[in-house]
């Protein structure tokens, strides 16, 4: 029988070389950033909430990361591979918290190829998914922020370069985009692309459908947690169309978990509705509770998929050896 043969020794020390980059770029990137957070502040602006308010945000940021968690079990009907719900979860929730927290280049990106290939998945498989998840997520956001745009929901400030009429008009051209995907998604004859060695196929109407409602209904929930932690008299809709304003500024600047970036956007447009204490405030919780919640829970779960990858690796050379052998 013939025995596989070993691989080039620079691929292999390659390998080798980029999980150590990988282990010693995270805690840098997690450094980074809890080393800009006033402590005392996050405790304070938590202590000032009722315990019902941080129950019901602690609920909410639970199910917004199902909702993140589950964009990868769409994937998985988009791909047809068959990774069971109980492996795909866990990894979708870590790569989603590490992704808000610290970049996509970490979370969405590396996160994902090395604990997919960990399961056996190809590289053009894990392509794929990733590029079906970040569809589903911009999707709700183009077809909210659309929305709340045209009907000019949220007014910017007067200073600002882009008026409330040119938002408006942003918004009319995200909805066509929106509009565009889904009828193609329903009517294109051509279903499937190829673009440097990569192929791109239209899912069915349904499944789009499916990724605009739970990407819809995520974007509204971390809109919503936030509204629970400013003042009274502050609407809903206002809420929500500063976030989709201030998220796509975060995507702009490229500055992990949008920090200063959400604060400044908040600040500037509800200065006229609330302190800036207030807002502050508000905006602390809502990093504790939605972003570094999770990202505490997520180093948890993945240092145990760590320990569950090398369990099952060494098995696994343990039943090649057997089988060497034995023959």
């Amino acid at each position: 029988m013939s025995q596989k043969q070993n691989p080039n020794p620079w691929i292999r020390w390659g390998k080798r070389l980029l999980t150590a980059l990988f282990f010693i770029l995270v805690p840098v990137l997690l450094f980074l950033l809890v080393k800009n957070l006033e402590w005392n502040d996050v405790v304070q602006a938590l202590r000032s909430y009722s315990p019902l308010t941080l129950a019901a945000c602690v609920g909410i940021t639970a199910t917004s990361f199902l909702l993140f968690a589950s964009y990868d079990l769409l994937g998985r009907a988009y791909t047809g591979h068959h990774l069971p719900a109980r492996q795909i979860l866990p990894l979708t929730f870590v790569c989603y918290a590490f992704n808000l927290n610290l970049s996509s280049w970490v979370g969405a990106i590396a996160l994902r190829y090395r604990l997919y290939s960990r399961l056996g998945l190809g590289v053009a498989t894990v392509t794929r998914i990733l590029t079906f998840s970040l569809i589903t997520n911009w999707l709700g956001y183009v077809i909210l922020a659309g929305s709340v745009f045209s009907l000019r929901l949220v007014r910017l400030p007067d200073q600002w370069a882009i008026g409330t009429t040119a938002l408006q008009v942003i918004g009319v051209c995200l909805l066509l985009v929106a509009a565009t995907y889904l009828l193609a998604c329903r009517f294109a004859k051509r279903r499937s692309w190829s673009w440097r060695e990569h192929e791109v196929t239209l899912p069915s109407l349904k499944l789009a459908l499916t990724q605009a409602g739970m990407s819809m209904c995520n974007w509204s929930l971390s809109s919503l947690l936030v509204f629970l932690l400013l003042p009274s008299g502050i609407d809903y809709p206002t809420v929500l169309g500063i976030m989709l304003v201030s998220s796509i500024a975060g995507v702009i600047t490229h500055i992990p978990a949008g920090l200063g970036v959400l604060e400044a956007v908040f600040i500037a447009m509800l200065q006229d509705q609330a302190s800036k204490g207030a807002v502050l405030a508000a905006l602390i919780g809502y990093r504790a509770i939605y972003l570094l919640l999770p990202l505490l829970v997520a180093v948890v779960v993945y240092l145990v998929l760590e320990k569950r990858a090398k369990h099952l690796r060494q098995k696994s050379q343990q039943s090649g050896r057997l089988k060497t052998e034995g023959t």
